[in-house]
């Protein structure tokens, strides 16, 4: 299955190269009443001979600045032989709501890959356009050559003494990162955090990419800015200092300070000497590992399914239902387990996968459970294989009664004792809750997950439905970590996915090959490693499918999560889905490949 967002190369080619795409906008449309647009950048790309787009990635969103500077980079395979066709659209982020489509449309530009390549400089400059009568503005390009460098840098920095910016306070500082390019200019490659009214900051501990921050080149010049904080965007200038990654790598052994210096305050003040310093606290050096060295250390995937039997899905028995299997198509539910299972148990050695329901009551005395074997066996819940999962689910369909309501802790209390059990790097676990709907445990379902992000584990939640799973983003530490009583998760070990165009704006992917957040980072040791590769295999399924991308998403009648059910006819049983996999896609809210 191609992962989400890929591009499509014909058969046989090979990809020359990674380039990363970084994103900036000038002159934006402003379209908010009392302060500036709040924009965010999404790429579509074009399959190989298709008209198709599908949604690559996105940048973050900036608050109050019709200049944008993103930080988050998309990064492609180039081929050099092909026409990768490319589409930026641009949008101001004006509500909680996650589809692109409630969001105020700023304009869109189109270009190939390799036009951006061809640029001198590898820097393209073009008009947005896509709001009739208005000059939208224009996005800034730059494309660059990855280097293969794996290592990956964690550092820490505080400063002194920086200067007063605020006039009923101190200063709310923050640090900015910025590489070298041959052309003398500078691309932004990290952000701190701010620090509020302290002229004293000391800024939480950070990693990076070393290619991110020099791209492989140690002499590479790596200058950054200080700056104070305004709600309204215009921070204010502090002052700069320049360095590298081999003069960063000394304070392993040494801390090492820098003059922080304003030129302008430099050339009017004869007795300027500087606007503070920053003193780099620590710098250490990982190597990340990929998908393969972690398999071949000796890794275990194990996969753990839990589905829910709550009565939002409605009668198994209605074409209505989430639960329904159609003579010519399987349940959405279904879909979704085969998805992600189907790629996951190649890396399963003994491929008995543990299966839970939740939300039901069961017989014979009606009792609600959060947490039962599919298979009716308490003492060995696991099914032989993806199918045998699937015959226990919809035998399960067939005995117990849906009722409510929507509790995760259980399931992921259950999933993470067993993770508990073996923490030596040998055995990781893989959680896949398919859920139709909002969460009614909240408070505990977060104790559940701060608790398990310490072990072995990751949670991949699939929503399937029309329902908004926009209050369920929260588990989804992208940009906040999930916390509970006081304590923060160590890492993030969930992905929330949903249908076509319900993907959190912090959730973003860089790459299309890149696999979610929630298998990025294992704990340390696992596998000797540090971190879960770009482009790790067994996501790429679930992923792929809950955005719409795999061969059947969910627009396939009955057009359950585009709720158009029953307004297509029947598919023809040839069309199923081993057939579209033939060179073809199953296309959403049709009836045909």
């Amino acid at each position: 299955m191609a992962s989400p967002g890929a591009l499509e190369p014909a058969a046989g080619s090979v990809p020359g190269t990674k380039v990363e795409l970084t994103v900036s906008c000038r002159n934006l449309l402003d379209m908010d009443t009392f302060s500036k647009s709040d924009p965010v950048v999404v790429l579509f790309v074009q399959g190989a001979g298709s008209s198709e787009w599908k949604e690559f990635g996105r940048t973050e969103v900036i608050d109050n600045t019709l200049n944008p500077d993103f930080v988050r980079k998309f990064v492609l395979d180039y081929y050099f032989e092909e026409k990768q066709n490319l589409r930026f659209d641009v949008y101001n982020v004006d509500s909680k709501s996650c589809s692109i489509y409630k969001q105020d449309f700023l304009g869109q530009a189109f270009v190939a890959l390799g036009e951006v390549i061809g640029s001198q400089q590898g820097r393209l400059e073009r008009a947005l356009t896509g709001v009739p009568g208005k000059q939208c503005g224009t996005i800034l390009l730059l494309a660059e050559e990855l280097s293969n460098c794996r290592d990956i840098v964690t550092m820490q920095l505080c400063a002194n003494k920086l200067d007063k910016k605020d006039f009923f306070g101190k200063s709310d500082p923050f640090l900015v990162f910025y590489r070298s390019n041959e052309d003398g200019t500078f691309t932004i490659c990290h952000k701190t955090e701010v620090v509020k009214n302290t002229l004293n900051p000391v800024w939480q501990p950070f990693t990076i990419p070393v290619r991110a921050l020099c791209n492989g080149d140690y002499d590479r010049t790596v200058k950054i800015d200080v700056y104070d904080w305004d709600r309204d965007g215009s921070h204010d200038f502090i002052g700069e200092f320049a360095t590298s990654y081999r003069e960063l790598s000394r304070a392993q052994s040494q801390f090492t300070v820098y003059e922080v210096l304003n030129p302008r305050k430099k050339c009017k003040k004869k007795k300027y000497v500087n606007s503070g310093t920053v003193t780099l606290l620590s710098f250490s050096v990982e190597s990340e590992f990929t998908f393969v060295d972690y398999i071949r250390g000796g890794t275990q995937l194990n996969f753990t399914v839990a589905i829910d039997f709550t009565a939002s899905n409605g009668m198994p028995s209605q074409p209505t239902s989430l639960h329904y299997a159609s003579p010519y198509q399987l349940s959405a539910y279904a879909l979704a387990l085969k998805a992600v299972g189907e790629i996951i148990q190649d890396y399963d050695s003994d491929k008995l996968f543990p299966a839970y329901g939740f939300g039901a009551k069961l017989p014979p005395d009606g009792k609600i459970s959060h947490q039962f074997p599919l298979n009716n066996n308490e003492d060995n819940p696991s099914c032989a294989g993806i199918e045998g999962v699937l015959e226990s689910y919809l035998q399960s369909l067939r005995t117990v009664q849906l009722y409510g309501p929507t509790n995760f802790a259980p399931v992921i209390n259950q999933v993470a004792g067993t993770a508990a059990q073996v923490t030596d790097g040998s055995q990781y676990h893989v959680l896949l809750i398919i859920t139709d709907g909002v969460i009614s445990d909240m408070l505990q379902t977060k104790e559940a997950i701060v608790t398990a992000s310490a072990l072995p584990m990751s949670i991949i939640i699939v929503g399937v439905g029309p329902a908004e799973f926009d209050a369920m983003e929260e588990l989804d530490g992208d940009e906040v970590r999930v916390s509970s009583r006081g304590r923060y998760a160590e890492r993030d070990i969930v992905q929330v996915t949903g249908s076509e165009g319900r993907r959190a704006w912090g959730g973003g992917t860089g790459s299309g090959t890149r696999c979610p957040r929630a298998l990025e980072q294992p704990p340390a040791g696992t596998a000797g490693g540090t971190g879960w590769p770009w482009g790790c295999v067994p996501c790429h399924g679930a992923v792929s499918f809950a955005m719409g991308l795999c061969p059947m998403p969910w627009g396939c009648v009955p057009c359950r999560g585009a709720g158009l059910e029953g307004r297509f006819p029947a598919v023809p049983a040839a069309s199923s889905r081993s057939s579209c996999r033939s060179g073809t896609t199953w296309t959403t809210r049709a009836t045909r490949c």
